[in-house]
């Protein structure tokens, strides 16, 4: 079974897509899931986790009904405002809809790198810990040394990176990256997602370009805290939903099968505890 731990969706007349701009061109329109559903079938794919696009609650709401009615959706994960005095609040009522999987504040987007460890963000995740989700972490490389700072304060908390931190593949980047992605991973418990990788790395980036970040995010944090996702639509400013799979495939096609079966599916039906019903 293949999961697909990271897609968006989207409905651009929705109008709180702050990022999305006719610049980006590949990305300016609809996604919903009936453009998604047949490159999932193509691939083997039998669903996935849909993650916010918007800092909006209402996006959310969006998300979780569309869950209500696509299979393939296994899993929602949303945003809330996390420096919002009642963010507790918002997250419990958000928590009780069973296909509400974690939320996802847009940290790499926030002028203040230390956002997630300020007083209202860290009650924000006490709440998330507590009602068994999943804090996704969507940062990039600056904002590792929080990420380990944070773990240190909720050693129990359920944490995601997404994108591997969004290493600058392209320009070569490598440390800072390396080191302080290892030294999260050594606490046993964070969760890696081997996504968005083709993006940072450009649409010309090819198997050996993206080999040495790949075997490091397993090496580091080993295939059962590894989960394999397409980030589409974002995925088609580098390349198609098929190439990327096809990528991922080869890049671990030398590991043991139980190592692939735990990237592909296993890892993610396990963090976002995917029974058959997809709840809870």
């Amino acid at each position: 079974m293949i999961i697909d731990s990271h897609h968006h969706l989207w409905r651009l007349s929705r109008g709180d897509y702050a990022w999305l701009t006719p610049d980006l061109a590949p990305l300016w329109r609809d996604f919903e899931p009936a453009d998604l559903a047949p490159r999932m079938a193509a691939g083997g794919v039998e669903g996935g986790i849909a993650v916010q696009a918007a800092a909006s609650e209402a996006e959310t709401l969006f998300l979780l009904d569309l869950a209500d009615r696509t299979p393939t959706i296994l899993g929602v994960i949303g945003w809330t405002d996390f420096a919002a005095p009642d963010a507790g609040d918002a997250i419990r009522r958000l928590a009780r809809h069973p296909r509400l999987k974690g939320f996802r504040p847009m940290l790499q987007d926030d002028p203040d790198d230390d956002f997630i460890l300020r007083p209202a963000a860290l009650a924000a995740l006490a709440a998330v810990r507590d009602a068994g989700l999943v804090f996704e972490a969507l940062v990039r490389p600056r904002h590792l040394p929080r990420l380990i700072a944070l773990r240190a304060r909720f050693p129990d908390l359920r944490m995601v990176v997404n994108h591997a931190a969004k290493p600058d593949i392209a320009g070569g980047q490598w440390e800072p990256w390396a080191d302080d992605l290892r030294r999260l991973a050594g606490d046993g418990r964070t969760v890696c997602k081997l996504s968005g990788l083709l993006t940072e790395a450009g649409p010309d980036a090819d198997v050996d370009a993206l080999r040495p970040y790949v075997d490091h995010i397993i090496d580091a944090f080993g295939a059962q805290r590894v989960m394999w996702g397409s980030d589409w639509p974002v995925v088609l400013l580098a390349a198609d939903y098929d190439r990327w799979l096809g990528m991922a495939r080869a890049l671990t096609a030398g590991r043991p099968s139980a190592e692939r079966a735990a990237i592909f599916g296993g890892t993610a039906a396990r963090v976002y505890g995917l029974g058959r019903d997809g709840g809870r």
